[in-house]
């Protein structure tokens, strides 16, 4: 996905600790997950019947060649999908590009915060350089080409075209043309580039002067760079995306202050404020930066903007109906949190019960311009959780937001697990999940045009991870799942795999292989498209 989140690496270091502690279980967790008993529609039933034969096997299929593996796995077809619908990989600027201090780019808030705490970061020392994306884009651009992918979402680093991130502190012209030439390239081999304004990382000189997303000001800053990316790609950029997964900023830096130097005390107190307003800046900057291309360019341009946000679907804990309502607000408070105001221009109600004056508010003017600022909504998708009612908030910790008074668990009261465990990735895979998201979006946002922007798995415990076997049966779910979905009336316009090359991933460093390309550094970073790339080739490809 894009970079791992606090909220991914924290439940993957609970999950790490519970299959070295709990072998056999999670291997009778695992084993079990296709005979989970569902509860939905006939339609949704029937659909899970014949996507569970995804992994029906007598015989192990982990040694087996991709030639091979059609025998055990039932697989989605391209041609079941519309014609003109984006299959693509994905990275960010942040975790691919490397040259750091080369190019003319300034330093960003993410090369400080490594810089100044290297030993808690896996691979910190190969922060600066990464993959090498900024020197070898040719050569990376040719791999993504053999995958056979239409498209390529990527980021622009604000550090690098704008180094002290304003308009008046000067345009690095290298980056700018860096860029350039990378578009160009991606277009020139039948690659439309999906692009993301905003990818957690910003110019340290913005958080310096501003204290970044806390300060309301950023908006003016932000509007600048985004018609500076407006007048420089948009007659070739068609698909923009403001910002991605604003409401794993605000949970994970602010409220629980992960790589966070200063963070405000709300982790003994639960009354954060701070969380609230960065996410309420970052809406107002998505929708500011919306206005400015529908009245300035689009028309000329002819291109699409939205946002992305992170997704989760929460089933209740138990058919207590206190666990229903927990599991409904912590819908309200991940997802509600960005979609309510930019499709109806005001947070949910349960928010502005819950969290009070600590909440910000939108003026009138603020919601007309918030309200519908989204030509399409993107969701990154990795797995679910279980949602249990919690009104000590002192038993609320890790990842969940203390004031929707709810917890989230990897199993229910009865000890069953959504899904089921993949051992190699540490990840519990709930497939169905992404389909409820996209079904709950399509109902109460107006069946918006949805592009699900990241969906993968890392590789752990794998000698050679180019044999990523695991991770075809979780895109063949998810893919699956994603077709269903259409078939029911979801407008899904695109499906992207992350990541399309190994990325630095935060704390874990490359250590977890999301890479469908797999990058070896200790060879020279050669590029190497894992099983699960050419899988993914050959289902693109026939």
């Amino acid at each position: 996905m894009e970079i791992l989140s606090p909220l991914r690496f924290w439940k993957t270091i609970l999950t790490i600790l519970y299959v070295a502690l709990f072998p056999s279980l999670s291997a009778r967790v695992q084993d079990s997950h296709l005979h989970k008993t569902f509860s939905s529609s006939d339609f949704v039933t029937s659909f899970r019947l014949s996507t569970a034969q995804i992994g029906e096997t007598t015989t192990s299929p982990y040694d087996s060649s991709l030639g091979d593996l059609q025998k055990f796995y039932h697989f989605p077809k391209r041609k079941s999908f519309p014609p003109n619908f984006l299959f693509g990989a994905g990275t960010s600027a942040l975790q691919v590009e490397g040259a750091a201090s080369q190019g003319g780019r300034g330093p960003g808030i993410w090369d400080d915060r490594i810089n100044r705490n290297k030993g808690a970061f896996i691979d910190g020392d190969k922060f600066p350089t990464m993959i090498q994306h900024y020197k070898r884009y040719k050569e990376d651009v040719q791999h993504l080409k053999y995958l056979g992918i239409n498209s390529y979402r990527m980021s622009i680093s604000w550090s690098r075209v704008l180094p002290d991130g304003t308009i008046k502190g000067g345009v690095n012209q290298e980056g700018v043309d860096f860029y350039n030439h990378l578009i160009d390239e991606l277009l020139e081999n039948g690659i439309t580039p999906f692009v993301t304004i905003l990818h957690f990382d910003y110019p340290l000189a913005i958080q310096k002067n501003l204290h970044g997303f806390l300060n309301s000001s950023i908006v003016n800053y932000f509007k600048d760079y985004c018609e500076l990316l407006f007048k420089t790609y948009g007659d070739r950029v068609k698909h923009w995306t403001t910002v991605n997964e604003p409401q794993i900023v605000g949970l994970f830096t602010y409220m629980h202050g992960y790589d966070n130097d200063d963070p405000e005390p709300c982790q003994a107190t639960k009354l954060c404020k701070q969380a609230y307003t960065v996410v309420h800046n970052y809406i107002l900057c998505h929708a500011t930066a919306v206005k400015l291309y529908r009245e300035k360019f689009q028309a000329t341009q002819g291109g699409e903007i939205g946002l992305v946000i992170g997704s989760e679907s929460f089933e209740p804990y138990s058919s207590k109906s206190e666990d229903v309502a927990a599991a409904e607000r912590l819908t309200d408070f991940f997802i509600g949190w960005i979609l309510d105001p930019v499709v109806y221009g005001d947070y949910p109600k349960i928010m502005r019960e819950l969290v009070g004056n600590r909440l910000p508010n939108f003026t009138e003017d603020e919601k007309k311009m918030v309200a519908g600022s989204t030509d399409f909504i993107g969701i990154n998708y990795y797995t679910s959780h279980f949602a249990k009612h919690e009104t000590n908030k002192t038993n609320i910790t890790l990842s969940d937001n203390y004031d929707a008074l709810a917890r989230s668990e990897d199993f229910n009261a009865e000890g069953k697990a959504l899904g089921y465990l993949d051992k190699r990735g540490h990840t519990f895979v709930y497939s169905e999940g992404l389909y409820n998201i996209l079904q709950h979006i399509k109902k109460e946002y107006q069946n918006p045009k949805i592009y699900i922007t990241e969906n993968g798995i890392p590789s752990f415990n794998i000698t050679n991870p180019l044999k990523d076997i695991h991770r075809i049966k979780y895109l063949a779910t998810h893919l699956n799942y994603t077709k269903a979905a259409i078939d029911n009336g979801v407008r899904v316009g695109g499906y992207f795999v992350w990541a399309a090359f190994d990325t630095f991933e935060f704390r874990a460093g490359f250590s977890q292989n999301w890479g469908i390309i797999h990058v070896d550094f200790n060879n020279n970073l050669k590029r190497s498209p894992t099983i699960a790339g050419k899988w993914y080739k050959r289902f693109l490809n026939t």
